[in-house]
């Protein structure tokens, strides 16, 4: 029965991509937020530094970070005041300059739904209030952290919902506070443990599950913008990454994969990375899945047509990933739940302690 069941499924993706009328179709399509940073074109046009500032277009992150080192404090301020929503997103700029110019972009905005990002707290390393709106939090000391994570969601999380009120260890906040919590880190805050984690919503998620889900067209917007992320990371200093990519946001590192220098990649709750095999990934980094018993992801079917559709299964065994343990994982966002045994796996790979 199963197995007809994920038949029926699979003939109900075709109707979509040839019909585009199929219940899978029901989602709201989303345009992709790309490109540089809002008040890109008076950044370009600012003269105060002497010299012409980096192009967030074009600039690489060693390039971001080599100019601001070249800065006293007073210019890097001036900066952050005059242009916090680039200095904010702009990838290679030190993180304590791009906190700043972050709590002050957000306040900036007026809007109830972001006024918690800037709390004194909260250490927001990007934020753009375009479209549903993007930010990535850090959790624990990036600066000085031995181990970094990166939480990189699927569906229906923006800048507004990524710190909900939901199911404990759940959502990307959620899922990066408990990671920390598992690696020794204090519950949020930047003090104690060595391992910080990035809850990053960068790019435009798709909603519910409809053709966004079903295609890589967001995928790809997102997994450029991660690629630059992860550069931005190791331009001011970070240890390279483990990628912790959960749902569609598993389609995005699929994708994101050979243009990182991410050290581990786990796919969980996964539909499909994009990849037949996670050699076809052409990845250094270690390649890991996980499913839950109860996760419904199972049921969507492994396949690829017409651009629609994520291939292969990665906790298949053709697929050739590392399997993380989850028989105890209760349906598609309890991966992160304490006690789990994903989550005490999730630590170790983490901390550089899994084999």
């Amino acid at each position: 029965m199963r197995r007809f069941g994920r038949t029926l499924v699979t003939a109900a993706l075709a109707v979509t991509v040839v019909g585009g009328s199929a219940g899978w179709a029901s989602g709201d399509s989303q345009a992709a937020v790309t490109g540089p940073p809002p008040g890109t074109a008076a950044w370009r046009a600012d003269t105060s530094a002497g010299r012409p500032l980096p192009d967030p277009a074009t600039a690489t992150p060693l390039e971001v970070a080599a100019f601001f080192a070249g800065l006293d404090d007073a210019a890097r301020r001036d900066l952050v005041r005059s242009h916090p929503l680039v200095v904010g997103n702009l990838d290679g700029a030190p993180l304590p300059l791009r906190y700043e110019a972050n709590r002050i972009a957000v306040t900036a905005t007026g809007e109830a739904r972001y006024a918690s990002l800037a709390a004194p707290d909260r250490q927001i390393l990007a934020f753009d209030p375009r479209g549903r709106g993007q930010v990535a939090e850090v959790f624990g000391d990036l600066e000085h952290a031995r181990h970094v994570s990166v939480i990189v969601p699927g569906s229906d999380n923006d800048a507004a919902t990524h710190d909900a009120r939901r199911k404990p260890a759940t959502g990307p906040a959620g899922m990066a506070r408990a990671l920390r919590e598992a690696t020794g880190g204090a519950a949020g805050g930047a003090t104690g443990g060595s391992t910080a984690v990035v809850a990053w919503i960068g790019y435009t998620t798709p909603v519910g599950v409809g053709l966004d889900a079903a295609d890589g067209r967001l995928a790809r917007a997102g997994a450029a913008r991660l690629a630059r992320f992860t550069a931005g990371l190791d331009a001011v200093g970070a240890p390279d990454p483990v990628l912790f990519c959960h749902s569609y946001g598993s389609v995005v590192c699929g994708l994101a994969a050979r243009h990182t220098d991410a050290t581990d990649i786990v796919a969980l709750g996964s539909p499909g990375m994009r990849a037949g095999t996670a050699a076809a990934l052409h990845t250094g980094a270690r390649v890991w899945a996980a499913r839950g018993p109860s996760d419904w992801i199972a049921d969507v079917p492994n396949v690829e047509f017409a651009g629609v559709g994520h291939g292969a299964d990665p906790t298949s065994a053709a697929f050739g990933a590392r399997r993380v343990p989850a028989a105890d994982v209760q349906g598609h966002t309890g991966y992160f739940a304490p006690g789990t045994q994903s989550l005490a796996a999730f630590a170790a790979i983490a901390e550089g302690a899994a084999r």
